[in-house]
């Protein structure tokens, strides 16, 4: 009953089974590797920023361009404040506020964002607490520039002016007569009358929609073994039901009896054409018919 499988076609299928299988498990196990990578990576991006904290502060100019190793260190920096920017749709314990953006005027010529801290509500600058003036000496923890659109950042346009909806270089470059960092600083303790904004990790390293994508193809190349396995087993079945058939005659007696139904019914010689033939009226032989 079972000698179909050592025909071509099943050596194929079977041929397709036992490769599929491992290759399925196997990607699954990578996106699943993938997946684990990236929680591991954002536990110990969230502890770093913790540990961070704790570390002297160092001279910004040495921790200048900011990386995955860089990000969240303690840094310092002297100028004085400038101009003063709300970056709106931002949330803290999760209340909507904004930041308070003041720019800090180094004596390199370039200034650094630095976020002072955190109000709630919508953006009003009359709320905000004035800057303090001189020279000053902040510290906090750098971060990368912003990426308008990623990680919660707002990519709005046409903002009111003395906003922005992210902090970036690219962004503020347009906004203020002078250079920018590619880097900001938030507060370890925000200003008076205003939250600190606790530092992030750096891009990469949380749980994103590419770590929930990683967990999604694992997913489906599990599934798809399932599949695999599915499909065999029915045609094995219907191949089965089949050789059965045929071994207790069943498919020969339907063919059998339907070959015999077609001959009885279009034969020439049945007897249905003979009694059609002697309803006919016959005429007499030697008698010819009058001439009218």
């Amino acid at each position: 009953m079972y000698r179909f499988l050592l025909t071509p076609r099943w050596w194929g299928i079977n041929v397709f089974l036992l490769l599929s299988i491992p290759f399925c498990v196997f990607m699954g196990s990578w996106q699943l590797g993938r997946f684990e990578d990236r929680v591991d990576s954002h536990r110990d991006a969230e502890e770093r920023v913790v540990s961070d904290q704790r570390e002297k502060a160092r001279p910004l100019d040495g921790l200048l361009p900011v990386t995955k190793a860089t990000s969240g260190k303690q840094t310092t920096a002297s100028g004085r404040y400038d101009t003063q920017l709300l970056v709106p749709d931002r949330q803290l314990d999760g209340e909507d506020g904004y930041y308070v953006l003041t720019l800090l005027r180094t004596d390199t010529g370039r200034a650094l964002p630095v976020v002072r801290g955190w109000l709630p509500g919508d953006p009003d600058p009359a709320k905000v607490p004035a800057a303090p003036t001189g020279e000053v000496t902040v510290t906090g923890a750098l971060q990368a520039s912003e990426t308008p659109g990623s990680n919660g950042v707002s990519a709005r346009s046409g903002l009111p002016e003395g906003q922005t909806a992210a902090i970036s270089a690219a962004s503020l470059v347009n906004l203020v007569p002078y250079d920018v960092y590619d880097a900001w600083v938030t507060l370890n303790r925000g200003d008076p009358g205003m939250r600190a904004v606790p530092a992030s990790a750096p891009d990469g390293t949380g749980l994103d929609l590419k770590a929930f994508q990683n967990l999604g193809y694992t997913a489906e190349w599990f599934a798809f073994v399932g599949f695999v396995i599915f499909m065999w087993f029915r045609l094995l079945r219907r191949e089965v039901e089949l050789a059965r058939d045929a071994e207790l005659g069943l498919t020969a007696a339907e063919d059998e009896a339907g070959d015999t139904g077609e001959s009885e019914e279009g034969s020439p010689d049945s007897g249905d054409s003979r009694d059609s033939g002697d309803d006919l009226p016959r005429q007499s032989t030697g008698v010819s018919s009058p001439v009218q």
